[in-house]
């Protein structure tokens, strides 16, 4: 029990979990090494062999965690991300494999899991995501609509852009973006169509200026909850060991007056 709390207290510390950042970022390097026909030409033994390296610490960090933590590795998120990502990576290579093995450089996403900032980041998006599928279906409402009507109302002149509800619904998502489309879209479409700003104007309005802040506010705001949340966590720890701390020191106080 003493070893294992010792190896947990050891995981936990701040200098292995930058250690370990280091490792995938190295590891990152390695994998944009590979990539290079003249790097492995000349030294892909020794790239290889590093690679290997470092998929040994993340497994050996796997198995410590799994012993220490037991069944309690399964009830965090990251844990289970952590080997699912690590498992993709010792998948043989073979034909039917190699797809999956080039999986193997989402290792360099592990670094979400091991940065606390980006564990943040990336769970107040998952905290956002119910909001935001509402936002996303009034966002597939209004492109529906409004491809609908761009394609009655621009098709016959411009079948190459709205010729039907799928080249509509691209040429909009253009105009959405903004993306070149004042001379590549608008224009074309209003010297035939004079008053076509009286289209595009309230669609850009209601999508890229109404639609796309609010989005960005629920992110904003499930970020700040997020950090509330951690910041609350931080303040609990910290009160329970001065607490213990203070019962340590009162307990020697005793002996000492007995």
């Amino acid at each position: 029990m003493l070893l294992r709390k010792q190896i947990a207290d050891w995981l936990d510390s701040p200098k292995f979990n930058t250690f370990i950042l280091g490792v995938i970022l190295f590891n990152a390097i390695l994998m944009g090494l590979e990539t290079s026909p003249t790097v492995m030409g000349a030294m892909g033994g020794v790239v290889s062999f590093l690679d290997t390296v470092c998929l040994v610490i993340f497994v050996v960090e796997l198995l410590a965690k799994l012993v220490t933590q037991g069944t309690r590795f399964f009830r965090s998120g990251w844990n289970v991300f952590d080997a699912i990502i690590i498992g993709i990576a010792l998948l043989p290579d073979s034909k039917g494999l190699s797809v999956l093995r080039g999986l193997r450089v989402l290792r360099v996403l592990r670094v979400v899991s091991v940065a606390p900032s980006l564990r943040r980041v990336v769970e107040g998006l998952l905290k956002a995501l119910p909001g935001m599928a509402s936002v996303f279906l009034l966002m597939g409402i209004l492109f529906y609509i409004a491809a609908v009507m761009a394609t009655q109302l621009y098709g016959d002149e411009f079948p190459d852009r709205f010729g039907d509800l799928a080249g509509s619904a691209l040429t909009l998502f253009q105009v959405m973006t903004m993306e070149g489309w004042a001379d590549g879209v608008v224009r074309p479409v209003m010297e035939i169509h004079p008053y076509a700003w009286l289209f595009f104007i309230p669609f850009i309005f209601a999508t890229s200026f109404a639609v796309m802040n609010l989005l960005v506010g629920l992110i904003v705001n499930s970020m700040q909850e997020v950090a509330e949340a951690d910041m609350k966590k931080f303040e609990v720890d910290q009160h329970d060991q001065v607490m213990a701390r203070l019962a340590a020191i009162e307990a020697k106080l005793n002996q000492i007056a007995k």
